[in-house]
């Protein structure tokens, strides 16, 4: 049985990644509660690529 609320799957890609200009791309999948948080998320995550924390935003 599904649950049920607001809770929705989200996910955020890095923004300082395009920039650089190396292959590949830096995705978190992350729940948020769309009734507490209308607006799109911005989150410091690690990306694996660059080796460093960068801000990722929520896409789509």
């Amino acid at each position: 049985m599904a649950k049920k609320g607001s809770r929705i799957q989200v996910i955020m890609e890095c923004t300082e990644h395009k920039e650089s200009g190396k292959p590949g791309t830096s995705r978190y999948i992350t729940t948020k509660n769309k009734k507490n948080d209308p607006d799109r998320m911005e989150l410091k995550k690690y990306n694996p690529i660059l080796k460093k924390m960068t801000v990722h935003k929520e896409i789509k």
